[in-house]
């Protein structure tokens, strides 16, 4: 049950399917169904964080992504279902794995998602086995956007945990070498990044990465380190919430061209203690921290990932939905708590 006849679902584009059985939390609603490519034989590639890793026990179909099961089902299936709801998918995102034969499939579905259905299409490329050729391919194919998720903020730890340091294939300049030419094709703005927080990088250097991938014309997708059951940093850390916080602050500044990196101040162990504007009027409206993705056709994130980087029962890091003032208010409490 391979691709590009079977396709993995998240657990949440399942649910908003009909697909799976559950309900969200707090009534949030997710705009984006998210699709993985399946293979029998899985994934090649070893990132040290990542459920879909090949070193980490269990048959490929049955692991988890970023927290959540993603439920195997047939390609025609879910484009059927992506058809009968248009009134509320508003993007459909396809997602590759380090497999080449990836490259053809995902072209595939977009194919016969275009054939059905008008709602925007974007693809979450592997740099590694990408060439730029297929950049053009990708366009061609119905993709209006590209997401890469280079995930870690430096050099060093990328290869650490996606390259030579876990016998992986993955290396950093091949990253950006495609993201700036996806840029080229796609154009500003339409190529993002994926970082993930709590890899061992500073908020200095987190702060850093993000706006280099602004700088080049791209935009940034944050995520929260959540140790994955098996993988290799099972037993890591996560990262504190008020170090979260912070750097969800300024991942939005730095996006939405409100703030340079060179405004933001840091103390000796490169937290951020200042912003170099009036930050107040961001906290209060929320945006800053709600999830942040790919927009739909409706102007507004569709990729939301309700409860990717967390349980329901825990404190949100993500927020899928506008936040309430409860929230605000604890926001504000905890964002300058350099304690934890």
């Amino acid at each position: 049950m391979n691709s590009p006849d079977y396709i993995r679902i998240s657990l949440a584009a399942g649910i908003t399917l009909g697909i799976s059985k559950g309900r969200f939390y707090r009534n949030a609603t997710l705009g984006c169904i998210n699709i993985l490519l399946n293979y029998e034989e899985g994934c090649s590639a070893n990132c040290a964080y990542c459920g879909l890793s090949k070193v980490r026990p269990g048959y490929y179909e049955q692991k988890s992504f970023i927290r959540v099961k993603w439920p195997l089902v047939k390609t025609d299936e879910v484009i059927k279902r992506i058809k009968q709801r248009e009134d509320i998918v508003e993007r459909v995102c396809i997602s590759m794995i380090t497999k080449r034969k990836s490259i053809y499939d995902t072209m595939n579905i977009s194919k016969r998602i275009k054939m059905k259905s008008s709602v925007p299409i974007s693809f979450l490329i592997s740099p590694t086995i990408t060439f730029e050729k297929d950049l053009k391919a990708f366009k061609e194919a119905g993709a209006d956007k590209i997401g890469i998720a280079i995930d870690a903020a430096t050099p060093e730890i990328f290869k650490s945990l996606r390259g030579e340091g876990v016998k992986g294939p993955h290396k950093w300049e091949k990253y950006l070498k495609i993201f700036d030419a996806a840029l080229n094709v796609f154009g500003e703005r339409n190529v993002g990044s994926h970082f993930v927080v709590g890899l061992g990088e500073s908020e200095k250097e987190m702060a850093y990465a993000i706006w280099k991938i602004r700088s080049m014309g791209g935009e940034t997708h944050l995520f929260s380190f959540y140790p994955e059951p098996g993988s290799l940093m099972a037993k890591h850390q996560r990262p504190s919430i008020p170090h979260y916080r912070r750097i969800q602050l300024a991942r939005y500044l730095i996006d939405e061209d409100i703030i340079t990196f060179d405004m933001l101040k840091f103390n000796k162990e490169e937290q951020i203690t200042s912003y170099g504007i009036d930050i107040t009027p961001y906290i209060e409206e929320g945006e800053a921290f709600r999830t942040s993705g790919c927009k739909g056709n409706k102007g507004r994130v569709a990729c939301n990932r309700p409860y990717a980087n967390e349980r329901p029962s825990e404190e949100l890091r993500n927020f899928p939905f506008k936040l309430e003032a409860e929230d605000i208010r604890k926001i504000k409490r905890e964002i300058w708590d350099y304690t934890k």
